[in-house]
């Protein structure tokens, strides 16, 4: 109870953490319902582009008018980020290059800073880690996002000295999706666009996690969190279930499907021929591990846990993630102890454009979610070789030569500024960690 007894003290001293939400959308809002419930914690301040919307946000979660009157509205992001009643800045835009800003700005405030972000984490992260280590400060993933729950798992198995041979998560997956659209997506959920609209759902945000992308980038993060390597070109979305991800997420030469030991790898809830996998794991995260000995291969099975046919290959799992719903845990470790739920520390995964179709020179790239390009997951040495362009750069730039369908997009072959903040910072990142 190291943090809830912590929180006790906090709120009977009349001092709660105190958080600065930029961002009230889907993950906020989620966030935003767990506050009223949370003891010694509250929010000093909500910045959104429509601080009206951020206000409806929160009367749909149920806060009171008292709550919303004592909580600060604000379209600057920066202004809330430098108020003195912050203690820990929770960054939910999606935005990669805002995001970017937004951590400069909390790094130069003295903010801790939970990362809900994961775009603009892989755009630059392992230089966002190390400027917040220079300003004092925490910066850490999202706790309830699958990246930071897989770095928990990979944690426990190192610390109890497991060989972690692959960490990751789930999703639905079948290879025709790389091509979906904002106009298409709708349809491999079950739905029509109407029913989609009306309950306020994103398609590019959905989209991001149909075709591949946002796999891609959450992969990356937990690569450049835990040094867990990618596979050489990119995710295989191995059909698994629960019960088979040991035998599955072993390396090839002892009969399983990774291509090498210490991977970050998806498994998708669907065979290839789109059959629904058996106790699939897909709102959920793993860790396959390999016992150091007999004796520990021996109490696997004396515990019940869930082995390759060998007992030697073991997966821990949780089935399910919540979340902003579980956010509080990351803006409590950072604001009371002082420590990350997983953090970037170097750079070994990428998340590359690629075009969903062949596009014509001339043509201006949409990114993530959209209908010319989704993200691919490299190793960041691949990434640096081939010159490949950062899915979180490939919003508005227009190609300067042709790109065919399934071909990664490179620098060279699009028009950038080289002088924005952002590109700035990829390219510094790029030096620093190659």
């Amino acid at each position: 109870m190291y943090l809830y007894d912590q929180l006790r003290e906090r709120a009977g001293a009349g001092r709660p953490v105190r958080v600065g939400l930029i961002g009230a959308g889907k993950f906020g809002s989620m966030f935003l319902s767990q506050v009223p419930s949370a003891v010694g914690l509250g929010v000093s301040v909500i910045a959104d582009l429509d601080p009206g919307r951020a206000r409806a946000a929160c009367r749909a979660v149920g806060w009171s008018a008292e709550r919303i009157a004592g909580t600060r509205f604000t379209a600057d992001a920066v202004e809330a980020i430098g108020e003195d009643g912050v203690d820990v800045v929770v960054e939910a835009t999606g935005d990669p290059v805002a995001g970017i800003a937004h951590a400069r700005a909390a790094f130069a405030a003295r903010r801790h800073i939970v990362m809900v972000n994961v775009e603009a984490d892989v755009l630059a992260g392992p230089l966002l880690a190390a400027e917040a280590r220079e300003a004092g400060v925490v910066y850490t993933m999202a706790y309830g996002d699958q990246p930071a729950l897989t770095c928990e798992l990979v944690e426990w198995a190192r610390s109890c000295g497991f060989d972690v041979v692959a960490a990751g998560k789930g999703t639905k997956y079948l290879p025709s999706y790389h091509a979906s659209t904002p106009d298409t997506v709708w349809e491999h959920y079950g739905l029509t666009a109407g029913q989609a609209a009306a309950a306020g759902m994103n398609s590019r945000m959905f989209n991001s996690f149909l075709d591949g992308t946002k796999s891609a980038i959450e992969m990356a993060a937990i690569a450049n969190a835990t040094g867990l390597v990618p596979p050489p070109d990119g995710l295989r979305f191995p059909p698994c279930g629960r019960e088979d991800l040991a035998h599955v997420l072993r390396p090839v030469e002892v009969g399983g499907q990774l291509h090498h030991k210490g991977q970050v790898e998806v498994v998708s809830s669907l065979e290839r021929d789109g059959r629904p996998v058996p106790s699939d794991l897909r709102w959920g995260v793993y860790v396959v591990v390999e016992a150091p000995n007999d004796y520990t291969a021996a109490c696997f099975r004396q515990y019940g846990m869930n082995t390759d046919a060998t007992g030697r290959y073991s997966a821990m799992y949780k089935p399910f993630h919540l979340i902003g719903l579980e956010l509080n845990v990351s803006i409590l470790a950072a604001g009371l102890l002082g420590k990350p739920t997983g953090a970037t520390s170097d750079f070994v995964g990428d998340a590359v454009a690629t075009a969903k179709r062949d596009l014509g020179a001339g043509e201006t790239l949409d990114g993530e979610g959209g209908y010319t390009v989704y993200g691919k997951l490299l190793p960041a040495r691949a990434s640096l070789e081939r010159g490949a362009l950062p899915i979180g750069l490939a919003h508005g730039a227009a190609l300067k030569r042709a790109v065919g369908a399934g071909e990664v997009v490179r620098w060279d072959d699009v028009e950038l500024d080289p002088k924005v903040d952002s590109v700035v910072a990829r390219r510094e990142m790029e030096t620093r960690f190659a």
